[in-house]
């Protein structure tokens, strides 16, 4: 047996780091060169990702970084995996401890985590000093199931892959700007930056703009469904947001209707998508699309200065 060595990611990590990412957990899509697409990004988050190596294989990982995009400071979020027959062996111990100085040398007083709504995950959490928060709901559906008739679109209203906007994704970014500010969540996001917005959402590698759909109200943008892939079989709804002027017209759930009718002709096999618990309005509309609860989880937190 080795001793556990904490290092920081390579490139050549990034299937380990997949399969522990996903292990008992389908409803997450990330593909493996996500993960190199992710650590070759400079940003003001500080983001880092680091393995955890036992018996000479990477068994895990935590990626963390500094949250941006808002005008509060100091919050850092840090989440990670590691393989189920790896576990209990102080592996993701001291992953986070690797993740909580990364952070703290950066300035972050308050630390947040996702954590599988599970009773071993979250008494982990509790014994590490992490005090229980929200939760969030993730939902799956078979694309070969059938697909809800759509309501009548309102007058005026198109419905237009996002990659209509790729030569000036700035009026589709207003959208996402506004919503975002309503989002639920312990942080408010009120700080919106486009230039972090087109590096790190529109030119992610597994943001496809063909079957993300945005909602045109007499020429602007008024709702947008932004769809991930993992480039095989499987679609991840990231966000959807509606534009306040625009609220209360059923767009988004055009768009997210249309948005999964085109993965189901493009060949895609499994839909997923995630909801905080309270976003009653945005449960209800996956409901309606046919999603089926999978799987939870609950966000902790941890002070790092007391």
């Amino acid at each position: 047996m080795t001793p556990l060595t904490i290092r920081g990611f390579r490139p050549e990590d990034a299937g380990a780091v997949a399969a522990a990412h996903r292990a008992g957990r389908e409803h997450l899509v990330e593909a493996p060169e996500m993960f190199v697409w992710l650590n070759a990004q400079q940003t003001k988050g500080h983001y880092r990702t680091f393995v955890a190596e036992l018996d000479g294989r990477v068994v895990g990982s935590v990626r963390c970084g500094v949250v941006t995009g808002t005008t509060t400071t100091g919050v850092g979020h840090a989440n990670g995996s590691v393989l189920p027959e790896y576990r209990r062996r102080g592996a993701f111990t001291a992953l986070l401890a690797a993740a909580e100085r990364h952070l703290a040398g950066h300035g972050v007083v308050e630390l947040h985590s996702w954590v599988d709504e599970e009773p071993g995950p979250r008494a982990f959490a509790a014994a590490r000093g992490f005090a229980e928060g929200r939760i969030a709901h993730f939902g799956g559906r078979d694309l070969a199931r059938p697909l809800p008739e759509a309501p009548p679109r309102p007058a005026g209203v198109e419905l237009r892959p996002a990659g209509d906007w790729a030569a000036d994704p700035h009026p589709v970014f207003l959208v996402e700007a506004d919503a975002i500010r309503d989002e639920p969540g312990e942080v408010v996001m009120d700080a919106a930056d486009y230039d972090e917005w087109l590096a790190g959402e529109w030119h992610r590698p597994a943001f496809h703009t063909g079957l993300s759909v945005v909602a045109v109200v007499e020429g602007r943008p008024a709702a947008f469904t932004a769809v991930h892939t993992d480039g095989v079989d499987r679609y991840w709804s990231a966000f959807t947001a509606c534009h306040r002027d625009f609220r209360g017209r059923g767009l988004a759930k055009l768009a997210k209707l249309e948005s999964l009718r085109l993965a189901r002709e493009a060949g895609l096999r499994y839909a997923y998508t995630s909801n905080d618990a309270t976003n009653a309005p945005m449960l209800a509309i996956n409901a309606w699309l046919g999603y089926e609860r999978c799987a939870s989880e609950r966000k902790f937190i941890k002070r790092l200065d007391g």
